[in-house]
C-alpha cells in the first residue's frame, strides 16, 4: 500500500513552439531528483504545454527546502529567461510567461501542505524573479477563486481580433495588487497566478464549426457560471482548421466528470445545429499520476 504523501504542481506555459526553450524547461525540472515529470501536454495552436511535477513531501521538512516547489521554482526561472512574452501569440488566454500553477494535494498529503508550498513559490517568484504573483485558492485570504482573479486582469477578452491573444500587456499599471512581487508588469514576462486546490479535471470537447459565436454560448450554457453544470467552468476557444473547442475545468471531477459534460455540450450543440467530437483530458487522473511516479521514482 502506498502510504507516502505526495503533492503534484501543475505548471502552464505559456509556449509550445519553441523547442530550445521547452528542453532548457524539461532539463532545470530534473534537477530535483525526488521529484519526476509525469506528464507534459502539449497544444500547438494554443501555444501552451502544461507539466505536471509530483514529488514526496515530508511533515518535518520547511517550505524553503520542498523538492517539489525546488523543482516548479527552477521551471519558472528557466521559462521567465528563454521565452518573451511579448513575442507570444496564440488562441487560448494568458497572462504572462508562466500562465498560472496549481498545487494539488496527492496520496496522504493535506490541501493546508499544498498551500504552504504555493505561498513560499509566490514570495520566492516576487521576490527573486521579480514578477508579480498571486494567490488563489486554499492559499490566498479567503480563498479567493482563479477565475475571479482573471476576470480581473482582463483574462478572458483577446486582444488581437475575435479569437486571438498576441503580445504582452500594453501598461505597466496592474487593475488588482498583486500578493508578492512588484506592482508594475514586465511586458515580456507578464504576471503569475499560483493557487492551491483539491483535484481539478480539464476536459475539452472539440466542435467542427469555427462558429465562435455560437460555441461560446454552448460554453456559457454549461458552465455553473451561465446557469449550466454545478461546478465547471468553460469558455469557447478557436482550436485547429475547423475546430473550436469548449475547455472546461472540472472543479468537482467526483461529482460531475468529463462524460456528464460530454453529454451536456453534445445536447446543447444540437440546438445550435452544430457536430461534436469526443472530449479529452488534457492530463492523467489523479491515480494515474500517483501510479507513474511510483514507477518513476524508486525509494
Amino acid at each position: 500500500m502506498w502510504n507516502k504523501m505526495l503533492a503534484c504542481g501543475k505548471v502552464y506555459i505559456s509556449e509550445s513552439r519553441n523547442r530550445a526553450a521547452l528542453e532548457s524547461i524539461e532539463r532545470a525540472a530534473k534537477l530535483f531528483p525526488e521529484t519526476a515529470l509525469v506528464n507534459k501536454f502539449v497544444d500547438v495552436t494554443y501555444n501552451r504545454v502544461g507539466y505536471t511535477v509530483v514529488s514526496k513531501l515530508t511533515s518535518k521538512a520547511s517550505q524553503d527546502s520542498c523538492p517539489l516547489k525546488g523543482a516548479v521554482f527552477a521551471i519558472v526561472k528557466a521559462a521567465l529567461e528563454t521565452i518573451n512574452f511579448e513575442l507570444h501569440s496564440g488562441t487560448h488566454p494568458r497572462l504572462g510567461v508562466v500562465d498560472h500553477i496549481c498545487f494539488h494535494p496527492l496520496a496522504h498529503s493535506s490541501l493546508d501542505q499544498a498551500a504552504l508550498i504555493a505561498k513560499s513559490l509566490a514570495a520566492d517568484i516576487g521576490s527573486e524573479l521579480q514578477v508579480p504573483a498571486y494567490l488563489y485558492g486554499a492559499a490566498s485570504e479567503g480563498g479567493r477563486l482563479l477565475a475571479s482573479i482573471r476576470r480581473e486582469l482582463g483574462y478572458f477578452k483577446p486582444n488581437f481580433g475575435d479569437i486571438q491573444w498576441s503580445g504582452g500587456t500594453k501598461s505597466e499599471s496592474l487593475p488588482l495588487k498583486p500578493d508578492a512581487g512588484p506592482i508594475k508588469v514586465s511586458p515580456t514576462k507578464g504576471v503569475i497566478l499560483v493557487g492551491a486546490t483539491n483535484w481539478v479535471d480539464n476536459y475539452n470537447v472539440p466542435m467542427f464549426s469555427t462558429d465562435i459565436t455560437a460555441v461560446r454560448r454552448i460554453a456559457k450554457k454549461v458552465s455553473e457560471r451561465g446557469g449550466g453544470l454545478p461546478s465547471v467552468q468553460a469558455m469557447g476557444l478557436a482550436h485547429d482548421d475547423g475546430v473550436t473547442e469548449v475547455a472546461c475545468n472540472l472543479l468537482e471531477p467526483s461529482k460531475v466528470g468529463g462524460d456528464r459534460v460530454q453529454l451536456e455540450v453534445e445536447r446543447l450543440a444540437k440546438e445550435e445545429g452544430l457536430s461534436v467530437g469526443k472530449g479529452y483530458f488534457t492530463d492523467l487522473s489523479r491515480d494515474k499520476i500517483i501510479e507513474r511516479y511510483q514507477k518513476l521514482i524508486s525509494f
